[in-house]
This record gives C-alpha cells, structure tokens and sequence, in this order.
C-alpha cells in the first residue's frame, strides 16, 4: 500500500473496526444484520447512464461542505427524486464528518420511496465493517483497491456478497486496474462495480484528465464509474462518451444551491452521449 493519506485513513479504520468488535462480537453483529430486510438493489436504467449522488459533510480537499445540522433524510430524498440510482454516504468520522447514524438516517428516509439504494463510502479494512454496513440498511460498500492485500479483498467482497451487496471497487492507476482484473478473473463480476478516482494522492486534487486516460482500462464485464472530478453537465456528458456506465458525484451536488437539479442535468446530458443499457446489475 503506498500513499500517506490512504495509510493514515486505513490505521484510524483498523481501529475503529477492533473498538467495535470489542463492543460487539461479530457472530452477534451478523445475526442481527441478517435478521434486518434485504436493502434494495442497485438497478441501473436503460439510459446508459446513471448517477451515484453522495452526501458528505467535509471533504480534506474541499473543506466544510455542511454543518452538523445538515437535514440527512431531505437531502437523500432529493438525490432519489432527481433519479440517482444510490446515494453513497460517507461515514468516516475524523476527516469527513461521517457516522453511521447518516448512513442509517439516509436508509430509514430511503424506505418510504422506494429507494435507492444507500452506499457506504470509509476506508474499509476488514468484513466487519462491512456487515456493519448492512445492518445500518446499506446495498453496498465502496472498496480501495490501494488499502488492501489480495486476500483482504476477497473477504470483503465475499463478505459484501454473502449479505447481498454491491460492491465499487475502487482504483487510481493502471497497477489499480490490472489487480482489479485479477480479482475480477477470480471470483467473478456479481454484484461488482469498477471505479476510477481522479484524485491524486499526494495533493489531495482532482485530476479530471485521468477520467479519460485510464478508461480504456477498465473492465467491459462491469459497470464502470466515474469518480471525482464531475462537477458540471458537461463532466457528465464527458464521463459518458468515455465509456463509464455512472459517475460518483459529491461535492459538487454538496456545494450547489439545487443538487437536485444539478443531478438531472448531469444525467440529461451524459444519457443524451451515451444511449444503450444496462439492466440490474444483480
């Protein structure tokens, strides 16, 4: 694993996942998530594009985005209505201002629309975390490729699988890319999505160049996302006729002063790039 910030990010998580396990064993943690209702599935329209619309409160690049008052369920709700296939909640506490209380709030709010589904976006290091995931209501995990060894990935997407998640594996670079076709060659596409971010590691910024550079990389077999750097209609319309199947939009949809309309703009203009189709991915 290279890069300060993603080492800083998984020894803060690898705690975080013993404190928990210490409070709850994870045998008791599973038996309550299973006995929780199966989330919704992440279905993806006919359009050809479809978007994951994030909440996060802070982001170490961009600074404070919402304060702690910020209304979780009203926020959600207008991702799902401006037709966000999932909303991805980030719940990592020191660096971003998330808990698993917005990831539970977002799922509850979620329920009497029918969806979609909730992601949960930390820095996950071990499967615990993922069946915590599960019983805050999530349908799905974003993964690091960079932060985890081959076996810890395997567990993780086992895990994700097991309790009927999806899982966006996330990737940064060609070295990323060519292990995410190893696991892919492994166990099998199910359920899987495959990322790229566009941030550097090392400053922190976004470099939207590398949304177009890396996408002949990526893998055909699975949805294929974009990540950071989608900020406009025309982002979206870009990220479209580079071939990706969703963009991850955060702090764009955070900042603005009607995300919802912002959501259905970026999807009018990358479905009008990009037509044909893909169904439920599982």
């Amino acid at each position: 694993m290279t890069g300060g910030f993603l080492e800083q990010m998984a020894v803060a998580s690898r705690e975080r996942a013993r404190a928990a396990r210490a409070a709850c064993p994870e045998r008791q943690l599973l038996a309550r998530a299973l006995d929780t209702p199966r989330p919704p599935a992440l279905c993806l329209q006919p359009g050809g594009f479809d978007l994951i619309a994030e909440l996060k409160l802070r982001s170490p690049a961009a600074g404070q985005l919402k304060g702690p008052s910020e209304d979780v369920a009203a926020r959600v709700v207008a991702y799902a209505r401006s037709g966000a296939a999932a909303v991805s909640v980030l719940t990592e506490p020191t660096r971003f201002d998330g808990s698993l209380d917005h990831l539970r709030s977002a799922a509850q709010a979620l329920l009497p629309v029918g969806g979609p589904p909730v992601m949960r976006k930390d820095f996950l290091v071990d499967p615990y975390q993922v069946i915590e995931a599960r019983l805050a209501g999530a349908g799905g995990v974003l993964v690091i490729l960079r932060m985890l060894a081959d076996p810890e990935l395997e567990a993780l997407v086992r895990q994700a699988r097991m309790l009927d998640l999806f899982v966006l594996l996330e990737a940064f670079d060609e070295p990323d890319l060519a292990r995410l076709e190893v696991l892919l060659a492994r166990l099998g596409g199910r359920g899987l999505l495959a990322g790229i971010n566009a941030r550097d590691l090392v400053t922190l910024q976004v470099v939207p160049s590398r949304l177009e550079q890396l996408a002949r990389y990526l893998p055909a077999s699975v949805p294929r996302v974009a990540e950071s750097g989608i900020g406009t209609p025309e982002d979206a319309r870009r990220a479209a006729e580079a071939g990706y199947d969703l963009a991850l939009v955060g702090s764009a949809l955070m900042s603005g002063d009607d995300p919802a309309a912002l959501a259905r703009a970026m999807l009018s203009a990358a479905r009008a790039a990009r037509a044909p189709s893909r169904a439920a991915i599982r």
